[in-house]
């Protein structure tokens, strides 16, 4: 039986993307993204629930996310789901946590300074096609994650 790990997450970044590189010179995006739900209740009550979900972005499209994405910018993510799991150094216990790993970003919105009035932009892709001639937000050989080793948090 095949396995299938997808996720599509849109929402808003939590905080400024936090970005390093390994020793090899890969470009680590780390980002938050806060993941809205509003629903209505049997009473009739609007509710909402909010998600917050780390994001690792790698390669190019890091250095991108670095570069035109700050706290609050909405942004879609479409990526994989990955358990990281370590020790408590100070208490020993067993810890885990849930994250997505990055496969294509686009940002949403309106570019900054484009006035209050004026109708949001369509999505785009974390790679802008027109600043280098380069292909679209296709993942590139080599966006994806480093050896852990490698990681330089």
């Amino acid at each position: 039986m095949a396995s299938f790990n997808k996720v599509i997450l849109m929402g808003n970044l939590t905080r400024d993307p936090e970005l390093r590189y390994t020793p090899k010179g890969t470009a680590i995006a780390k980002i938050g993204v806060a993941v809205n739900r509003v629903w209505t209740n049997e009473a009739g009550e609007k509710k909402e629930e909010v998600t917050f979900v780390d994001v690792d972005v790698f390669g190019r499209t890091a250095e991108n996310v670095g570069q035109y994405m700050r706290k609050g910018r909405p942004i879609m993510i479409e990526g994989r789901l990955k358990l990281d799991q370590w020790d408590d150094k100070a208490t020993g216990a067993k810890r885990s946590k849930l994250g997505v790993i990055a496969e294509t970003v686009q940002f949403l919105g309106s570019a900054p300074g484009a006035g209050e009035g004026a109708p949001p932009a369509a999505p785009r892709p974390a790679r802008p096609a027109a600043a280098a001639g380069a292909p679209a937000a296709e993942p590139v050989e080599g966006d994806g994650p480093p050896e852990s080793d490698d990681v330089p948090f």
